[in-house]
């Protein structure tokens, strides 16, 4: 019976994709403090909304 248990693969891939999805979301997690942080997310909406309202883009 403990042979059987240890050759049994069915739930593996469930694992995986969670191990795959928590890798994402810190990675998403740590992205998102680096644009957040030092006010570098913010000038860069404001240079974005600068270009789409006026015609000088700099």
């Amino acid at each position: 019976m403990f042979k059987s248990l240890l050759k049994d693969e069915n739930g593996s891939q469930v694992i995986e994709y969670a191990l795959i999805i928590a890798v994402v979301s810190i990675a998403l997690v740590v992205a998102l403090q680096v644009l957040t942080t030092g006010g570098s997310f913010t000038s860069f909406i404001d240079r974005v909304n600068k270009c789409l309202t006026t015609t000088t883009c700099a």
